[in-house]
């Protein structure tokens, strides 16, 4: 649904700009992709989502801010492993970066951990952004793959278990 307003929102502001989605389908098709259709009939587009799952933020140890389809594994594991100690909050624009809400968010993760994961090389993807932006909203940490010249291995296999490895159990690690 948020993906419907975001196009709306495009479309009924009074000007008019580019709109840049990097998405892959592959986020379309996913099981917990889908919204309610009071969802579409309800509300607007959200630059940032909370975790749903997280009923006491005071418990809260870290808050994984990412974007994208690494939410899912990273979501996966947080509900396969029962984590309430992980809050997993999804950065839904970039630019102009949501810094109010981001730092609503901080004040109720107070105690909290900040980190930024991404399955882009530590080169690419958004970790430079958010860093260079640092002065209005900074995070303690970046997860990412390690810098490198290729956006992914080109091999399936070692791509999914350096996924695995060097994403989604080092935001689950403290």
């Amino acid at each position: 649904a948020n993906l419907f307003h975001m196009f709306r929102r495009q479309m009924t502001w009074g000007f008019r700009k580019p709109l840049v989605n990097f998405s892959p389908k592959a986020n379309l098709r996913h099981v917990r992709s889908y919204s309610p259709v009071e969802d579409f009939t309800q509300g607007g587009f959200r630059e940032v989502i909370d975790d749903p799952n997280i009923k006491t933020a005071g418990k809260v140890k870290r808050v994984v801010l990412c974007s994208g389809k690494v939410y899912f594994d990273l979501s996966e594991k947080q509900i396969e492993e029962k984590r309430t100690d992980v809050a997993l909050v999804r950065l839904e624009q970039m630019y102009p970066l949501p810094t109010r809400q981001l730092n609503e968010l901080k004040d109720k993760y107070k105690k909290a951990e900040w980190v930024w994961v991404q399955e882009e090389p530590r080169n690419m993807g958004a970790a430079g952004y958010l860093y260079m932006n640092q002065e209005d909203f900074s995070v303690d940490r970046y997860i990412t793959r390690p810098a490198s010249a290729a956006s992914a291995t080109g091999f399936a296999k070692q791509h999914a278990q350096q996924q695995k490895e060097l994403i989604v159990d080092k935001a689950f690690e403290f």
